[in-house]
């Protein structure tokens, strides 16, 4: 999907007709959230974010795993696999899934942790934990009250922010955000932006962390590209974000094409790509996600560089002890109740 441009206009005729809908759409999603989920019976972290769209969940999942190993843990990420054609439960397996399969996100993450992949996130839920997991990092579902989450951080992109607002359809929100804000335990704001500080400060009011964060770049992918002419494509919530970083990088950026996120590339596609690259003597770099999803199609050259980020915390202290804090919590509480 392509986020529609209005939703990130402070005034917008569309934006304005469809609110109505938006209100509906508000009222039934405020009213999910209040409903009581499962408890999973070991600690679920939830990842998720208040608006349709890209925002750094991903990167935000993987630095929580290494957190979490560091602290004794053994996560498995718990996913819908948006994009993959295979309801689940099932466990992906690199060498035999596809994103197709599975989706981009879950294929991808699948590299550096175990990922159950369900439509069914109970059904998701008993397959963690047969394969051990002491706990459940769920990639989204912040929204969804079928799983009982013990704590739920929200990612915001500081400089792209909520957009106008709204409520899906009328802007980007997935629910009310008064609704949305109540259930937040912590906030992670990626970037140096600043279009996300009224939220930030509707945190604070509530005695909740706020986190900052940063995408730093792997430092082989800069110097495989440095000094080369690229022609940078990408299919994620935010391409323009991908294209920033790798501008500020130092990364020579001739050309830029952006599709919607988690876009299937046709071969036609692929080969337009090819072409432009090869006219202009660019190197073609794309994301780890993207390059994901183009595992085992045809007509993809092997000499596409995936330009590989990580999520940097600002106070990696600050960070320790809030998960730390929450799993004793989730722990004691379930000791408590037995």
């Amino acid at each position: 999907m392509r986020e529609p441009a209005f939703w990130y206009r402070p005034r917008s005729f569309k934006s304005h007709a469809l609110r109505p809908l938006g209100a509906l759409y508000g009222a039934i999603a405020a009213q999910r959230l209040l409903r009581q989920g499962v408890d999973a019976g070991i600690p679920v972290l939830c990842v998720g974010n208040y608006h349709v769209g890209g925002a750094g969940k991903t990167p935000t999942v993987l630095a929580l795993t290494k957190l979490l190993r560091e602290l004794g843990e053994t996560p498995v990420v718990l996913s819908r696999g948006y994009g993959g054609r295979l309801q689940g439960p099932v466990m992906v397996d690199r060498e035999r899934h596809t994103a197709a399969d599975v989706g981009d996100e879950p294929l991808m993450m699948a590299r550096d942790v175990p990922v159950a992949v369900a439509r069914d996130r109970l059904e998701g839920v008993a397959l963690a934990k047969s394969q051990g997991a002491t706990l459940i990092l769920m990639d989204d579902g912040f929204q969804n009250p079928r799983i009982m989450k013990d704590a739920s951080l929200i990612v915001i992109d500081s400089a792209r922010g909520l957009g106008n607002g709204k409520v899906f359809p009328a802007g980007p929100l997935r629910a009310p955000l008064k609704a949305q804000l109540a259930r937040t335990d912590a906030l992670v704001l990626i970037g140096d932006g600043h279009a996300a500080d009224d939220v930030a400060a509707a945190i604070s009011a509530r005695d909740k962390p706020v986190l900052r964060a940063r995408l730093r770049p792997d430092a082989a992918a800069v110097a495989q590209l440095f000094g080369k002419p690229v022609l940078a494509f990408a299919g994620i919530g935010d391409p323009e974000r991908f294209f920033r970083t790798l501008r500020a990088s130092g990364i020579e950026v001739a050309h830029t094409r952006p599709f919607a996120d988690h876009h299937m590339f046709s071969q036609a596609e692929m080969a337009a790509l090819v072409a432009d690259a090869q006219r202009e003597q660019l190197t073609l770099v794309t994301t780890e996600k993207d390059l994901a999803r183009l595992r085992g199609s045809k007509g993809v050259p092997n000499d596409i560089v995936p330009f590989a980020v990580q999520l940097e915390f600002d106070d990696p202290a600050t960070l320790r002890r809030l998960i730390s804090d929450h799993l004793y919590k989730a722990r004691e509480r379930r000791f408590s109740a037995r």
